[in-house]
């Protein structure tokens, strides 16, 4: 988890430190270089992150907290910080991440760092699952057996249109095989033709075979233009049922009507 407060911890002397200062004071353990993605007011871009790491002993707050709780707790304390000032004015990056990982070697750092980036993913699953796609908090399904039910394939549809949404640009190498049964692949390259434009734009950029390819017809069903913007969890969701109708329909036999 990310520290947002300077927390009281254990320290050599008699009065307690201070979170933040016992992290600023020790020594940069390395550097490494990673690339930052593009959000809301800030660019993509490459940084250097100086990292330091430490075993650290947090103390109860004083105030508030349950006397109940134990009295200290043993974590490992990750700080990592962009070494140079960002081009665009956007905010350094700085990370103070407490993790009950043991934290001895470099890699070690590393590897807590990157399970923290992967955050957004899943804050972007569970945004797709209620929010953004499903709204399975507003399902009225008393039985609790049939919650799980709709909630299992509600989750597998969101992990498909999170897989969707990052394999829009082609960057993930995926294969269609990934998300989609093998029948599907003639359906959406039929689809496919069948949205292409005249412009490049209208055209899907993608090989056949991979899941961008996929992504690129599932949005257009949900509705993207190809001009706009990119298309998101709920244009995909609306995409992929759209493309289960056609689906069925397409396999659909007259002896089954």
């Amino acid at each position: 988890m990310r520290a947002c407060q300077n927390r009281r911890i254990e320290a050599a002397q008699e009065e307690p430190g201070l979170l933040f200062a016992f992290i600023d004071a020790q020594p940069e353990q390395s550097r490494f270089a990673v690339t930052i993605p593009a959000a809301p007011g800030r660019c993509a871009r490459d940084a250097e992150l100086a990292v330091r790491y430490a075993p650290v002993t947090v103390r109860r707050p004083l105030n508030g907290a349950d006397p109940a709780l134990p009295e200290t707790v043993g974590l490992t304390l990750v700080d990592v910080r962009e070494v140079s000032k960002p081009k665009d004015g956007s905010e350094p990056v700085h990370w103070r991440l407490l993790t009950t990982h043991s934290v001895a070697t470099v890699a070690q750092a590393r590897r807590v760092v990157d399970l923290y980036r992967s955050r957004w993913v899943i804050e972007e699953f569970f945004r797709t699952l209620k929010t953004a796609g499903f709204d399975i908090e507003a399902a009225d399904i008393g039985d609790p057996h049939a919650m799980i039910n709709f909630a299992a394939a509600a989750t597998i549809a969101a992990v498909t249109i999170k897989q969707l949404v990052q394999a829009r640009d082609g960057n993930t190498d995926q294969r269609l095989s990934d998300a989609f049964d093998p029948d599907d692949r003639p359906i959406l390259e039929a689809v496919s033709a069948k949205l292409e434009g005249k412009t490049e734009r209208q055209r899907n950029p993608h090989p056949k075979g991979s899941l961008a390819f996929a992504a690129w017809v599932i949005a257009r069903l949900g509705g993207w233009t190809g001009y706009y913007g990119k298309p998101g969890p709920k244009v995909m969701r609306i995409g992929l049922a759209e493309f289960h109708a056609i689906k069925y329909g397409a396999t659909l036999d007259v002896h089954d009507v």
